[in-house]
């Protein structure tokens, strides 16, 4: 057990040091305690080689440069999700809504519900999973995305407010 996590850690990091110096392939030594592997009981333990591949580069947007999306539509069973940021364009007529979501096609922007009233601009996110995937995992992490909706007239000194808080 001790000599698969040494193993395992072992790859992992060679892994990330692989994909921070251009993606080129890694070889990894360890070496596993007596009596795990490599070695006897009683003998000393053996270096074990082994080769990682490279690792492909990252193509999903940083922390910092949201997912630009656009609503789907027909998930299924979509619920609100609340928003982190509506900046209004310099014109006031749209908002840029900002806000953290879930791996595609697992998450994907069902609609965008907007309410205009004199005093407020309510803006309800929907999500769900996409209708069209099936069977499919997805890893648990969060993605920070972005959409604009068009406003009816522009914001002015209305207030902005989450549809789902």
């Amino acid at each position: 057990m001790i000599a698969t996590s040494l193993l395992a850690g072992s790859l992992l990091l060679a892994t990330a040091c692989g994909a921070e110096h251009g993606g080129t392939a890694a070889s990894v030594t360890t070496t596993a305690p007596a009596g795990h592997g490599a070695g006897t009981a009683t003998g000393p333990s053996q270096p074990v080689s082994h080769t990682v591949p490279p690792v492909a580069p990252r193509t999903e947007p940083t922390h910092g440069t949201p997912k630009p999306v656009r609503p789907e539509g027909h998930t299924v069973n979509p619920r609100k999700a609340g928003w982190l940021t509506a900046k209004p364009s310099k014109d006031g007529r749209s908002l840029r809504i900002v806000w953290w979501s879930g791996v595609e096609p697992c998450t994907v922007l069902d609609r965008v519900s907007v309410k205009e009233t004199a005093r407020r601009v309510t803006v309800t996110l929907w999500e769900g999973p996409s209708g069209k995937a099936r069977n499919v995992a997805c890893i648990d992490i969060a993605i920070k995305k972005v959409t604009t909706v068009k406003l009816k007239a522009p914001l002015g000194k209305r207030e902005v407010v989450d549809g789902a808080r």
